[in-house]
């Protein structure tokens, strides 16, 4: 990785990577040394689904991330399952306190994006802000919307 970023000039500042818990730990020992290996080098780490695996506090601890990804399956009913309304805020403290931003996966509901605004998340993936699409037309649709903003 670290040649492909020196050859093509890519500023690895603008890199996030995603790790989902189950590939992370394996061999939690070399995966660290890695990670702080990429980390010195301004590449940036993201925990994926976070809370649905087998999260570890020593993890978060040890581990040289940026980002943790709020997994979708506690945001579909954080409005209605008290259960994850208090996982969700629980993930949202902790990440705050631990200096990391808190991506919540699976909006699809203005009244989730509120729920997640209220208790401090402010970053967003889901259906509520658009659907997957080829990579031509979501080209397109950034270059709408860029047009707009300067209008």
């Amino acid at each position: 990785m670290l040649t492909a970023i020196d050859r093509f000039g890519v500023d690895p500042r603008k890199l996030m990577l995603e790790l989902t818990e189950s590939a992370t730990f394996a061999t939690v020992e070399e995966t660290y040394a890695k990670m702080r290996t990429l980390k010195a080098r301004g590449i940036g780490f993201s925990i994926d689904d976070f809370g649905s695996g087998y999260s570890s506090l020593s993890y978060l601890k040890n581990m040289p991330l940026d980002q943790l990804k709020l997994d979708r399956s506690f945001v579909s009913d954080v409005l209605t399952n008290p259960n994850d309304a208090a996982i969700v805020q629980t993930i949202i403290a902790l990440g705050q306190s631990l200096h990391l931003d808190v991506i919540a996966e699976g909006v699809e509901t203005e009244a989730q994006r509120t729920f997640l605004d209220l208790h401090g998340c402010h970053s967003y993936q889901g259906f509520l802000f658009g659907r997957p699409a080829p990579a031509d037309k979501l080209l397109l649709m950034a270059e709408r919307d860029s047009a707009r903003k300067r209008d």
